[in-house]
């Protein structure tokens, strides 16, 4: 892939303006936590960038800084989005496979998953299947460069929380992580 510019990645994020608009839509989010994001909204209006937080999963109050672990067989999607996340608090740990990410200390202290759908190897849904037996209640988000809804569907009945497309919208993942991370 051709990197289009310094200050854009491959994610879809243009740092010049998303983070800043992203870090807007979240203190003011937080600043209303009465103020709920209807996911299921958002699945009806675009179905392959739609997330759904199962309430069951929910962390409960947390006395250290959430890890989100990282897992991309593309290196620029893996720094950018550790970059937005590390600017938001959450402490990210990234991984170029499934396998890498199933061998590390990390499976056992990561607090949410955010898995490519297609990589070499193991895939994402691949992995899902083997976290429900080792770790059921961790939430695992998708993203994909191939939005098919018969990976979304399948991905959601194994309990994805949330599955983006690619170039990810950064507000939709902050929110999908806040709804899974966060106390009501």
């Amino acid at each position: 892939m051709k990197r289009l510019g310094f200050a854009k990645t491959y994610v879809g994020f243009d740092w010049r303006t998303s983070l800043p608009k992203a870090l807007g839509w979240l203190a003011e989010k937080r600043a209303d936590p009465k103020r709920a994001y209807d996911f299921a909204e958002a699945a009806d209006a675009a179905p392959c960038q739609s997330a759904s937080v199962q309430p069951s999963l929910k962390v409960g109050p947390l006395s250290q800084v959430p890890v989100v672990s990282i897992v991309d067989d593309d290196e620029s999607v893996r720094t950018a989005m550790s970059s937005l996340l590390r600017s938001l608090g959450y402490k990210t740990c990234i991984f170029a496979s499934a396998e890498a990410f199933l061998s590390s200390p990390r499976l056992h202290d990561t607090s949410c998953l955010i898995v490519d759908v297609q990589m070499p190897g193991m895939t994402g849904l691949d992995l899902q299947a083997d976290l429900n037996v080792c770790r059921p209640s961790l939430p695992v988000i998708f993203i994909t460069g191939l939005p098919e809804e018969r990976l979304r569907r399948r991905a959601k009945a194994s309990g994805a929380v949330g599955f983006f497309s690619k170039p990810v919208d950064g507000s939709m993942i902050i929110s999908c992580l806040d709804g899974v991370l966060r106390p009501s």
